[in-house]
């Protein structure tokens, strides 16, 4: 039987011809895409939906979808797509990162010339009949400072956009190298450093707990009196509310916005105030990036229904289904471990060695590459992907090498990645164990034993008495329950290090008690997608 597609947003006729002539069912339903319950009444006839932003895939929606293996997204944001729940119904989640960069670089580029020049109202004035000329005094954009929060692909599009017009660079992001950003052109600095100089700054970075609020009302605060602000990125990376208050005070000359905090926005802080220009989310609305992704999602769909290739896939590695049978564990492990260790790192990193041994090294080391680097990126993109992974490590500058040895330890064969920064070098080491399950063996050269879970807690000290002891009674006092523990040592009265095994997140409260001890040299919560 031909596997069936439902299109439930909009796609170019195209896209849908690629199904068709692959041999695939296809049912072209746009009105789908916001009407939930019609949706989740049809959902269950289904191998694969093909969506852009309006269909919201939610574990509700899952729960109907009884033979759903993949969705497709065209576009790179996939905050409409609940990917955890995705991963438990074994329903892999695939986008088109590279389709539409171009364009949205280039919507940020017109908005910043749009809020210099207040086109949109001056244009709105002139067609009233009016002659307002004196009205609308703009201001250039050349010899005028650029700020770029997020240096990455997008954003480092409009960094080149930006030195074409003799803008001034300045770029703050944790893991731009500065040989990447002489590279570019652009100065890389500190945030503080970026809000101080910028006459017009531009975000080009994910929603993440991280960056979420990243210009808040004390940032905000920080700002250089005439700044003009432009959000093309993600709604939720600017307190609007605190932006709008410094418009009206004059502090902050313009803004303009493609993306807000609650879309589809029919209200908004921003609405209504003097220099403000505002898009309805058109970051990727022009014909050429449309057809782009409408047909690489398709066409990604098609090979996975058929042949089971994966590719861009968001919650699945991007391997043969023959290679997965036995690959399957390992490229968990080379997940788990460069995650593991980018979690541990907040600078740019300037070099990345993946060791394989024995077994490992008789693998598609290509895959398990890319599954090392992608657990190493997410820490700062999360919706990074195994095919997307080594581009934008390349981008940034991160030297990467891959080493194979024979086996040489007790292990069958193990993984080894040392990551390398301007400060620090950082090595963790990891197998299969025979019941398919990912163990560490060893982290900063000490051996340990240690299982993956979801929410750990890794702690450093001198190896004295009491300790331990005193962790799990402070964990205690915090309400923390504590499921397990690992330790391990360098040596009697050496480094010592910890891993507790939790049965929620910890918040930053228990860390910065942690802290305040004194005993430990290092506390870091650390997740992990074990599902």
């Amino acid at each position: 039987m031909a596997p069936k597609v439902l299109i439930s947003d909009k796609l170019s006729d195209a896209a849908i011809q690629i199904f068709k002539d692959r041999g695939i069912e296809v049912d072209f339903r746009p009105e789908l895409g916001k009407d939930k319950d019609a949706l989740a009444a049809v959902i269950g006839n289904y191998d694969g939906l093909a969506i852009r932003s309006a269909t919201k895939v939610t574990p509700s929606l899952l729960e109907h979808a009884a033979n759903l293996k993949v969705v497709g997204r065209a576009g790179i944001g996939t905050d409409n797509v609940d990917k955890e729940a995705a991963s438990k119904k074994g329903v892999i989640v695939m986008n088109t990162p590279f389709g539409n960069m171009i364009t949205t670089a280039e919507h940020a580029i017109a908005l910043m010339f749009a809020v210099a020049r207040q086109i949109p109202a001056a244009d709105a004035s002139t067609q009233a009949g009016k002659w307002e000329k004196s009205r609308f005094m703009g201001v250039e954009l050349t010899g005028k400072t650029l700020g770029v929060i997020g240096a990455g692909n997008i954003g480092g599009i409009v960094c080149n956009r930006a030195v074409g017009l003799k803008m001034k660079v300045v770029a703050f992001d944790p893991f731009l190298s500065e040989e990447k950003a002489e590279q570019m052109h652009v100065e890389k600095v500190e945030l503080d450093d970026l809000l101080k100089r910028a006459d017009f700054i531009t975000l080009h970075v994910p929603l993440t707990d991280g960056t979420r609020n990243i210009l808040s009302a004390q940032n905000l605060a920080k700002t250089k009196k005439g700044v003009r602000i432009i959000n093309c990125a993600r709604g939720g990376l600017v307190d609007e509310a605190a932006l709008a208050e410094l418009i009206k005070s004059g502090h902050v000359a313009g803004a303009a916005f493609d993306v807000f905090s609650e879309e589809p926005a029919t209200e908004n802080p921003l609405f209504g105030l003097p220099n403000v220009v505002c898009t309805p989310h058109l970051g990727a609305s022009t014909s050429e990036a449309q057809e782009n992704v409408a047909l690489q999602v398709a066409d990604q769909m098609a090979n996975y229904l058929l042949t089971g290739a994966v590719e861009n896939a968001l919650n699945m590695p991007s391997v043969t289904a023959e290679e997965a049978k036995v690959m399957g564990p390992w490229i968990k492990l080379a997940g788990h471990l460069g995650n593991f260790i980018g979690q541990m790192t907040d600078e740019p990193i300037k070099a990345i060695n993946v060791l394989y041994d024995g077994q490992a090294a008789t693998m598609n080391l290509e895959a398990l590459n890319c599954s090392a680097i992608a657990g190493i990126m997410k820490s700062i993109s999360p919706e990074v992907n195994m095919v997307s992974a080594p581009v934008i490590a390349k981008e940034r500058g991160i030297r990467i090498s891959t080493t194979s040895q024979e086996q040489a330890g007790v292990f069958e064969g193990y993984i080894k990645i040392t990551m390398v920064t301007d400060t620090r070098e950082r090595s963790i080491a990891g197998t299969v164990f025979s019941d398919g399950k990912p163990r560490f063996i060893q982290i900063k050269g000490i051996n340990i034993d240690a299982e993956v879970g979801g929410h750990m807690l890794y702690t450093t000290n001198n190896d004295v008495p009491g300790i331990i002891g005193k962790l799990g009674t402070m964990l205690g006092d915090h309400k923390v329950n504590l499921a397990n523990f690992t330790l391990g040592r360098s040596a009697q009265g050496g480094e010592a290090i910890a891993i507790a095994y939790l049965d929620e997140a910890i918040g930053a409260d228990v860390i910065t008690a942690l802290k305040d001890t004194g005993l430990f040299q290092q506390v870091k919560p650390l997740e992990f997608d074990v599902a």
